[in-house]
């Protein structure tokens, strides 16, 4: 079997200037952080992002890493609007494709079935159609009537976190929810997964593992074995997202200098010195799961 095992660096390397990259999770939940945050050293830039975003895409657009955002919402759910977010969507530095979340989800599942688009009625009578001029209302060839055709979300590259994954490219979420990560998987050309435990493949032969992997191990191009890779966000079940930290990085956007100091101070170090910064595994270990 195929050995997929890579470091963070190998992954950056392979993400080139003017990409479209998807980032799973959602909001402060089970996002790639690690894997974001070593893009962040990169030089990488022109980036199109396609998220249920959180501080991940706040951070790409800070460092002025993001050209395009393809996004249904930008939230750290207790703060309401991601600061950074907020600031570039305001200023025009981005370009925008504000669109329903179902939205993103046909998008990216015609992308994952190789099709051009997937007729729906959601959008309808909104000013999504108003605002996204690539999406487009078609007639159907059996009653006539006007459906919304929703193209397909391309992606060349998936980046994702899960609890659990071998060096295969076999991958286990055991929180309560996947959100929409099988389907970045299947929508990128390459899809490279950090996980926060590194595992034999007999972990994933009794029945009830197997019930816990949402897509197939050919869909995975890299691991990256990165023990508390999600951090801020959460991992369920190991792991809440820890309020403390995002409410620091939130108060950055309001000072002067602000995403200098938080990127220096968090960013421009080794992963393993920050988690030493952010009190360690032990100290994330104990982060409590959110309830809502």
């Amino acid at each position: 079997m195929a050995n997929k095992l890579m470091t963070a660096k190998d992954v950056v390397a392979s993400i080139k200037d003017g990409m479209t990259i998807g980032i799973g999770g959602w909001g402060p939940r089970r996002k790639p952080m690690a894997l974001v945050r070593e893009l962040l050293r990169s030089p990488v830039k022109d980036l199109t992002v396609v998220a249920y975003g959180g501080a991940d895409v706040g951070m790409l657009c800070a460092a002025g890493k993001v050209k395009k955002l393809i996004f249904a919402f930008v939230s750290l759910d207790f703060i309401p609007l991601e600061p950074y977010f907020r600031k570039a969507r305001q200023s025009g530095e981005i370009e925008v494709m504000e669109i329903d979340e179902g939205h993103m989800v046909l998008g990216l599942k015609a992308a994952g079935m190789r099709i051009p688009y997937i007729p729906t009625r959601v959008g309808l009578g909104t000013d999504v159609l108003k605002h996204n001029s690539s999406i487009r209302l078609i007639e159907s060839p059996y009653d006539g009537k006007e459906w919304v055709a929703m193209p397909a979300i391309n992606l060349d590259v998936a980046l994702l976190h899960v609890d659990r994954a071998d060096s295969r490219g076999v991958c286990q979420i055991a929180g309560p929810d996947i959100y929409m990560d099988d389907l970045f998987a299947r929508a990128a050309t390459n899809t490279f997964v950090s996980c926060d435990e590194l595992v034999e493949s007999s972990s994933f032969e009794s029945e009830q593992a197997a019930r816990l992997v949402f897509w197939e191990r050919s869909e995975t191009t890299g691991v990256v074995h990165l023990p508390g890779g999600a951090h801020p966000s959460s991992c369920a079940p190991l792991y809440g997202f820890d309020v403390k930290h995002f409410k620091e990085y939130a108060a950055s956007s309001k000072e002067e200098g602000g995403w200098s100091s938080y990127q220096q101070k968090y960013v421009q170090c080794t992963e393993q010195e920050y988690l030493e910064k952010v009190g360690g595994m032990e100290a994330i270990k104990r982060l409590p799961l959110p309830v809502f």
